[in-house]
């Protein structure tokens, strides 16, 4: 994700293209092998594994691995200045990516997605499986794949963050039971310390972690549910972990989409909150801690009306289009947040930013979108290294709605007062079966992230699909 400008135009020169186009061609460090994907395991105690009633996705079978263009190094965009050209991971059937970036050393950078198939991570593991894997040199190349810490169950939802002294933070879902887990690699990923799970007493599940970290990581938040609302939390390196009690007094449905630790050591989380059939209203709430998680005090910012169904999408569910919120802290403290939300029912979900220097208190309703015609989903805010920088990304179809999606980015220099115009990140035409000069086909999962290294520059990662069934893959670009 990171590197300096002479790096960056070193690699480039040198810039070369591998189509994956037979079995045993290696990309990333592992080899190119076809695998029909595992259906990961099911127990009554998982509700199916699907609580939440919106998935995780089922395996197909499927990728396109030999109809995907894997770039091995990067190239300016020929559609945007200062952008590299977006590049897919792998030809794998990846979707539902992270990313992590080194606060002071921009040249190491992380990724990490769920993988449906390709190689096994152990004799009897299942699929999907959540690959890392690390560039030392600001994304331009990277090392091998590896997986993470595996207890022979389904692995969902990566999140990373990288702490000042290097050490990489995970967490993620070993499918719904036990849930949610978390260890940390001082290695690069190549090793990883015990996997502390967390199952609040009484509760049958967790689902989908958020982490936030201090920038030493010795205080380490994670934000998940059981359909209610709970926060894991550290204070000695995420050797252990106190769970809270339940933090909402409803009934409804929780999600954490986003978190960060200020530069005071406040802790923020922003969530969507829904009904259990997603019917009726979604909440977008912010989250905040002034006492290193020992309370929590909920603002809510936002409510949203219904989302519109997607019977359009083979294998979506209604509830995919739902509120995924972005939140980020600049240098000041200053807190950017970034929705999507609707005002009618089952109307497209449009785009909104505002900013908040306390957390409780926050300025009106910012529009970022490409218009009310449009849908947009899966929404990340990321801090630049100067006050009032941010950045906000995220995927629309206003080059074919329901048809041709594309992930964008707007920009900001002083704390959301002007945007700079859209930025097309998913500039390739083709590459993969679902890539159009349109867009692709579909967002591929609920989630997308964005960074900022130490020298400025923006990161993002996401996913593009032919459907919400998929098959799809996981890419990335970066900023200058």
């Amino acid at each position: 994700m990171r590197l300096s400008m002479l790096a960056a135009f070193a690699s480039k020169s040198r810039a070369v293209t591998a189509l994956v186009v037979c079995a045993g061609l290696m990309f990333g460090g592992v080899y190119a092998t076809r695998h029909a994907r595992v259906p990961s395991p099911t127990t009554s105690d998982e509700r199916g594994l699907d609580p939440d009633g919106k998935g995780e996705k089922n395996a197909t079978g499927l990728s396109f691995e030999k109809q995907t263009l894997v770039e091995r190094y990067p190239r300016r965009s020929a559609a945007a200045a200062l952008l590299d050209a977006e590049r897919v991971w792998s030809g794998y059937d990846d979707w539902e990516p992270a990313l992590a970036i080194h606060p002071t050393n921009a040249n190491i950078v992380y990724q990490a997605t769920t993988r449906y198939n390709g190689p096994k991570a152990c004799n009897g593991c299942p699929f999907p499986v959540i690959v890392v894997r690390k560039s030392a040199d600001g994304g331009s190349t990277w090392g091998a794949d590896r997986f993470i810490p595996n207890i022979k169950k389904s692995q969902n939802d990566p999140e990373i963050e990288v702490a000042t002294d290097g050490t990489l933070y995970m967490a993620w879902m070993d499918a719904y039971t036990p849930g949610i887990a978390f260890s940390k690699s001082s290695d690069g990923g190549v090793t990883w310390t015990t996997t502390i799970h967390f199952k609040p007493t009484g509760t049958k599940f967790t689902d989908k972690p958020i982490l936030a970290i201090s920038p030493s990581g010795q205080n380490v938040y994670v934000g998940f549910n059981s359909s209610d609302n709970y926060v894991a939390t550290s204070h000695n390196y995420g050797a252990s972990f106190t769970i809270s009690p339940k933090l909402n007094s409803d009934t409804r449905y929780w999600f954490h989409t986003a978190g960060a630790v200020a530069p005071n050591g406040d802790v923020y989380f922003i969530t969507a909150d829904f009904s259990q059939d997603y019917t009726g209203d979604g909440h977008v709430s912010v989250m905040r801690s002034t006492n290193l998680g020992s309370s929590w005090t909920t603002t809510r910012v936002d409510t949203s009306k219904e989302m519109p169904d997607c019977p359009w999408s083979p294998g979506c569910k209604f509830g995919f289009f739902g509120t995924i919120a972005g939140l980020a802290i600049d240098p000041n403290g200053r807190l950017m947040i970034a929705y999507n939300a609707n005002n009618a029912v089952r109307a497209p979900m449009q785009l909104y930013a505002r900013s908040s220097i306390d957390g409780i208190t926050w300025s009106a309703r910012q529009d970022l979108g490409a218009g009310a015609a449009y849908n947009h989903c899966n929404v990340a805010v990321a801090a630049g290294k100067v006050s009032g920088a941010f950045a906000v990304v995220w995927q629309d179809d206003r080059k074919g709605v329901n048809a041709a999606w594309n992930a964008w980015m707007r920009k900001t220099a002083n704390g959301g007062g002007a945007w700079d115009a859209s930025l097309r990140l998913s500039d390739q035409a083709s590459g993969a079966p679902y890539k159009t000069a349109a867009g692709h086909k579909f967002p591929y999962g609920d989630y997308l992230e964005v960074a900022s290294d130490s020298t400025g520059h923006y990161h993002a990662i996401w996913a593009e699909g032919i459907s919400y069934t998929g098959p799809g893959g996981t890419w990335y670009t970066k900023s200058y």
